[in-house]
């Protein structure tokens, strides 16, 4: 049973699905994706400074780019790249650091000078610039999309995905999570995975086991058509402020860490973001201060204290496993964390050991591993 039904808990459906598992059970409690998936600004993405984040996100980068015959979706996928623009030395060492890891990893990622970044994104003042990092493979898809060939291609191989559903219990007998109590009644279970996003930290409660998360409001807006933008805009962060830009349509989704933003479920939408987004945009889009804005929304990052995710089985209970607090990576690495669940449910070495990942590395039997490319 798989508590979630966002991006993360349909990879996971899909994958035990197709591997021949039965009987396999999603509950969401609201619309599958309706949580922070369908928020997110569909980033896709390999460029990261921790091992296991690179490997992750270059595995479901190359899931993305077959997701049309497996499961078998169009997400609108745009490889239009990824550029980081630095204007601090120590953050153009870092990323010199970690360009070096990532092209031992296999991926094509470079360091690149200012001349170069504004060719590519023309949309930018350089001025204060040192330098950027550029994955040309990197790029944007719709999450909607994604979460829609996840769930279609599970429900086709036997999973059963039920909406409308909130989980309030789980009641363990032994060292075994046996039941899962729902607003429509009790079911018995034998195995309980978390993917309940921002919300996990209450599903680990009722399991007596302690997963991190904290939900943290991020928020992104969208500009009026532009009449003379690229027909291809890289995914573009300012790596300073983290205000960043993607094409979307005729014109832009423009997004940004709101520095004040106090943690919480705050799920609305709220303009008071908006005259540090307007700060950070005339600092280094300057241009983009004349276009006309439309809609915007908010969802929830599910933090973690050293900003990577939770994978893992429970200790006690053993049928309990998560992921979960993706710090805003989940969706990019939703394809790599769903074939990993599936392999440690089916006690199979996943292609990459997330050991690391263990919510014990939060009670002192772990190392905290930092992710710095947060955005």
């Amino acid at each position: 049973m798989i508590i979630g039904g966002g991006v993360m808990g349909a990879s996971i459906a899909f994958h035990l699905a197709e591997a021949g598992v039965r009987d396999v059970l999603v509950l969401e409690r609201a619309a599958l994706g309706s949580g922070s998936t369908s928020k997110a600004a569909g980033g896709v993405r390999a460029q990261f400074s921790d091992e296991l984040n690179i490997a992750l996100g270059a595995r479901s980068l190359e899931a993305f780019t077959r997701f049309g015959t497996r499961p078998g979706q169009e997400i609108d996928l745009r490889q239009v790249g990824y550029l980081f623009l630095l204007s601090a030395p120590e953050h153009v060492a870092a990323f010199e650091r970690d360009v070096a890891l990532q092209n031992e990893l296999g991926v094509t990622s470079r360091m690149i000078d200012v001349r170069e970044a504004k060719q590519l994104s023309p949309l930018i003042d350089p001025d204060g610039l040192l330098a950027a990092a550029f994955s040309p493979e990197d790029g944007h898809c719709t999450p909607e999309s994604v979460v829609l060939g996840y769930a279609v291609a599970a429900r086709r191989l036997g999973a059963t995905l039920l909406t409308g559903v909130s989980v309030t219990g789980l009641e363990a007998k032994g060292d075994q999570v046996a039941t899962v109590v729902t607003d429509a009644g009790a079911i018995r279970a034998g195995t309980v995975i978390c993917a309940a996003g921002a919300w996990s930290g209450e599903v680990g409660e009722m399991a007596g086991i302690r997963l991190p998360v904290t939900p943290l409001r991020r928020q992104v807006i969208f500009t009026e058509p532009i009449p003379d933008l690229a027909p291809v805009v890289p995914f573009t962060i300012d790596f300073a402020s983290t205000f960043y830009f993607h094409r979307e349509g005729p014109g832009l989704l423009l997004g940004m860490s709101d520095p004040i933003q106090e943690p919480g479920f705050h799920l609305d939408y709220s303009p008071d973001w908006l005259p540090r987004l307007g700060a950070a945009i005339g600092r280094r889009a300057p241009r983009l201060l004349d276009v006309g804005l439309t809609s915007g929304w908010a969802g929830l990052y599910e933090d973690t204290p050293d900003h990577n995710a939770l994978i893992g089985r429970g200790h006690s209970p053993s049928n309990f496993l998560y992921a979960t607090g993706f710090s805003g990576h989940g969706f990019l690495q939703a394809p790599a964390v769903g074939e990993i669940i599936r392999d440690l449910y089916l006690d199979r070495a996943p292609f990459i050991d997330v050991s690391p990942l263990s919510a014990q590395r939060f009670t002192g039997d772990g190392t905290l591993r930092p992710e710095s490319h947060i955005v």
